[in-house]
């Protein structure tokens, strides 16, 4: 198995539902979906890329622990939580865009991500927790912030 395109009737990513799939190349996730669960893409070690819709509000703990071939995510605006240990250990990991909806970011959540740049906006709380937890950030509103 290398592509996977989840149906439009799913609603929820279970938890463990795509866990140890080290031949999981990409996925392609439904605007029906709302929530990644635990563990749902736990060491899917050939996992590349990832796109989360607008539809989904919750990343579960260690959703996409240890997927150590993803390089990037967008998280979309509709997402208001991200689990303990979600992106852990995602050591090719460089860019991740966290918007403003996000108010919950669990302990762990970007560890071992040596190369990550985090992407947030001023003020926000994903600043706070980039600040708090010793995160590499760079603020989405950085070149309208040196033009005022």
């Amino acid at each position: 198995m290398t592509s996977i395109t989840i149906p439009d009737s799913v609603t929820s990513i279970g938890n463990d539902a795509f866990s140890d799939c080290s031949g999981l190349t990409s996925v392609t996730i439904p605007d029906s979906v709302t929530s990644i669960g635990n563990y749902a893409f736990y060491e899917c070690s050939g996992l590349t890329s990832i796109t989360i819709p607008d539809s989904v509000t919750s990343i579960g703990d260690f959703a996409f622990y240890w997927c150590s071939r993803l390089t990037s995510v967008t998280i979309p605006d509709s997402v208001t939580s991200i689990g303990e240990y979600a992106f852990s250990l995602c050591d090719r990991l460089t860019s991740v865009t966290i918007p403003d909806s996000v108010t919950s970011i669990g302990e762990g959540a970007f560890i071992f991500c040596d190369n990550l740049i985090l992407t947030v906006t001023r003020d926000s709380y994903a600043a706070q927790y980039c600040k708090d937890n010793g995160l590499n950030y760079t603020y989405s509103d950085a070149l309208d912030w040196l033009n005022n």
